[in-house]
């Protein structure tokens, strides 16, 4: 027995156990039903609170019949035993695995019921703002059939709408919202302006996306600073560059650099005698290599769109535009000169957050999502979570044909089209799954030459996808889709009304067909699952060249030789275990990724806590005059005739202004030791030691000198009945912010990760 086997012998025989248990209830909640059916809805709502003790749930039995009872005379909607199963191990705690179209959205909101039952406030944590609104309309019957409050907050929401939403027992919200709502709390000076209120579970939809895929992509709060202009002339200069000649782009297409030769040639286009003086290299030339990042890096309709004047970034784990997102400042600004579009304004960061820090801070977090077997190990290292695998109400008919290998990408899209055209001739609805926005488009006008119509859903047209989904299981339909990750609509055969459903049955069902692997087999897996829902037919096959990017990234050393027939398709079995084999490397380096930042990324967390345990002193006590009045008794004494609440909350907005000015000045501070850490190796020092030994330096000092510059402020500042006069004296809070998220994300692929490739524009 290996060293760890023990262990994971150990934590399947627990999954084992706590599924038997919770099989077991469910068996019995079930022989209770006829009993139920015969209350008054008063009686169940009676019976289900009579089952919650001080110490939680005492009656699991009674528990889940009775939420049972109430989806169905709520919503009309009966559970099936694996949804009540699945509820009572989210309630448990778990990430649940359930497949695509097996009804998430009713086990969330039952289990969010059974939470807030229990005296648990719940925020139910959306993957985009259509899922929050609609999911929280169309759920509120059975909260409110226990006189519980449902809310949801989306983008679209007001400040009122959000204190509102907040304070009620189940909250429906994307994560992001959440994140940043919680970004701006921490920007108050006055409890009573906190937007938020505090709440008890996490309960995660797409939960390996949001948990894992996501985890490290920071939110911003950003404050108003000013523009960051990549100047035109710059942009021209660079645009000029020739590729090979003038710059080169490394093999994991992260980063790009200057060859001698194009360097003279900035230099001549600028009128400058070398970038590399003092003079330029702290300015012009980081501007010159963010620009050649936007040129050579970032890719129109692939890594983002255009719409309406504005550079709109391409979320490529789900194929629509991230909402409020952006590179950082500087490279925004690079790629809106290069589109030659009005440069958006920079701003100074006030605030940050992971996605993996906002989980932190819920005393329970649990979750649901296709695609969770794969991520056990991430679940379990990063949240301390258990993965539970809830069976299909329906065994599931779907085929999963072995992929289809070509030699070249030429011959494997030309492949696609014949496959694509082939099933629709014989009135089978398709559903192609592409990677990016340029990807689908070409196919669709390929498929649109051969005279067959197509819809297509991408970043472009996000908006319409509820209709186009609910429509692609209709006879003859052909849908091509970037990735379909938290779409959050199902695809029902025959329509969205299900008219043709039995000519569509008869068909085959849904066939799928993925345009490539992606680099971790849980996105793979999501595409196929949306074939064979509810135990229908289905078919899905993926098309596979040795040009793939996950073949080329995940094969770089190494070498395949295999001949191919007259149509470029290869059926050699060893070079389809060199492409799984590929993809577990794309795959190993991802999780490596994810565990290295994870490491940066726990220090800053832990820091977080300290100055949010800080902040919520200043703004709940009266720390901040006591330790004010200490340091400067003169000055305390000449306001003695002031009222009380009136110094505290002079103080009070003096110790916060300088706890997040240098709070701020911190996490600019951290991120460019990040950037640079890597030259700590040359010098034989481990670059994570040297990264915590330098934070900790600077979060002591960041603590004493937000004290020291209090104190200074506090002696000197005007201070009267209408409290401190900050802004007179320059001490101004920005006029204005905004929130985006930094495109951070290790598996967008294909040069959107910035991870290696934004810290190199600065080497």
């Amino acid at each position: 027995m290996g060293a760890f086997d023990w262990f994971w012998k150990a934590m399947g025989s627990t999954t084992q156990r706590n599924d038997k248990v919770s099989r077991s209830i469910i068996e019995r909640s079930g022989e209770l039903s006829a009993q139920f059916k015969a209350y008054s809805d008063e009686g169940v709502v009676e019976a289900v609170r009579a089952a919650v003790g001080e110490r939680g749930i005492e009656d699991k039995v009674a528990f889940i019949a009775g939420l049972a009872e109430a989806s169905t005379r709520a919503l009309a909607m009966a559970p099936f035993g694996v949804q009540s199963q699945a509820v009572l191990r989210l309630l448990e705690g778990d990430v649940i695995q359930m497949d695509t179209g097996e009804g998430k959205t009713l086990v969330g909101a039952m289990a969010a019921t059974g939470f807030a039952l229990t005296g648990k406030r719940v925020h139910l944590m959306t993957v985009n703002n259509y899922l929050a609104q609609r999911d929280a309309e169309w759920m509120r019957p059975l909260v409110e059939f226990f006189g519980l409050t449902v809310g949801a907050v989306t983008e679209a929401s007001t400040r009122e709408e959000r204190v509102a939403a907040y304070r009620c027992d189940v909250v429906y919200a994307p994560v992001a919202e959440i994140g940043f709502d919680h970004l701006r709390d921490n920007q108050i000076t006055r409890r009573e302006d906190a937007v938020q209120a505090p709440a008890d579970v996490a309960l995660v939809d797409e939960a390996d996306s949001v948990l894992i895929d996501e985890a490290l992509v920071p939110l911003v709060l950003a404050g108003s600073v000013g523009t960051q202009q990549a100047t035109g002339r710059i942009t021209e200069a660079v645009s000029r560059l020739s590729a090979g000649t003038d710059y080169a782009v490394d093999s994991t297409g992260r980063a790009v650099s200057l060859t001698e030769h194009g360097a003279r040639a900035i230099e001549r286009s600028l009128g400058i005698e070398s970038l590399y003086d003092a003079e330029h290299v702290g300015d012009t030339l980081v501007r010159v290599n963010l620009a050649l990042h936007a040129k050579a890096l970032l890719i129109r309709d692939v890594h983002y769109i255009v719409d309406d004047g504005k550079v709109a970034l391409v979320d490529a784990s789900r194929g629509r535009v991230a909402e409020l997102q952006r590179w950082p400042d500087g490279l925004q600004a690079a790629v809106e000169a290069k589109e030659g579009l009005d440069v958006s304004e920079g701003g100074r960061i006030l605030d940050s957050i992971t996605l993996q820090a906002l989980m932190r801070r819920y005393p329970q977090v649990c979750g649901m999502t296709g695609t969770a077997v794969e991520a056990t190990e991430q679940l379990r290292t990063f949240y301390g979570l258990r993965v539970s695998v809830i069976e299909r109400a329906t065994p599931t008919k779907r085929f999963d044909e072995a992929d289809r290998i070509y030699a070249t990408a030429a011959e494997k899209n030309r492949a696609i089209v014949e496959e694509v055209a082939l099933l629709n001739g014989r009135g089978q609805p398709v559903l192609v799954g592409t990677h990016d926005v340029a990807e689908s488009e070409a196919l669709a006008a390929q498929l649109r030459q051969l005279g067959i119509e197509v819809s297509v859903l991408n970043a472009k047209n996000d908006a319409e996808e509820a209709r186009i989904i609910a429509e692609a299981g209709d006879v003859g339909r052909v849908t091509v889709s970037t990735q379909m990750a938290g779409r959050g609509t199902d695809i029902r055969l025959g329509g969205a009304d299900e008219s043709a459903r039995e000519e569509v049955v008869s068909l085959g069902g849904l066939a799928v067909i993925g345009t490539s692997r992606h680099r971790t087999s849980r996105l793979d897996n999501q595409l196929r699952g949306r074939a064979g829902r509810q135990g229908d037919p289905g078919l899905t096959v993926f098309f596979v060249s040795l040009e793939d990017d996950v073949v080329v990234t995940g094969g770089a050393d190494s070498k395949v030789t295999a001949q191919p027939d007259a149509e470029g398709r290869i059926t050699d079995p060893k070079v389809a275990a060199f492409i799984e084999h590929c993809r577990r490397v794309t795959e190993g380096q991802l999780l490596e990724i994810h565990a290295q930042t994870w490491k940066y990324n726990k220090l800053i967390a832990d820091h977080r806590d300290i100055l949010d345990e800080r902040r919520a002193a200043i703004l709940d006590t009266p720390v901040a005059w006591r330790e004010l009045a200490a340091r400067c008794p003169q000055r305390a004494a000449e306001l003695d005739g002031l009222p009380a609440e009136v110094r505290e909350q002079a103080a009070r907005e003096i110790m916060a202004y300088h706890l997040d000015a240098e709070w701020s000045a911190y996490l600019a501070l951290m991120d460019e030791v990040r950037e640079s850490i890597h030259l700590r190796a040359i010098a034989r020092e481990t670059p994570i030691d040297e990264y915590h030994r330098i934070a900790v330096r600077e979060f002591k000092e960041l603590a004493n000198r937000a004290v020291d510059q209090a104190a200074e402020t506090f002696a000197k500042v005007e201070i009267d009945a209408a409290g401190a006069h900050l802004d007179d004296a320059g001490w101004k809070r920005p006029s204005a912010t905004w929130t985006y998220m930094v495109s951070d994300n290790p598996l967008s692929g294909g040069g959107n990760s910035l991870i290696s490739g934004v810290a190199n524009i600065f080497r």
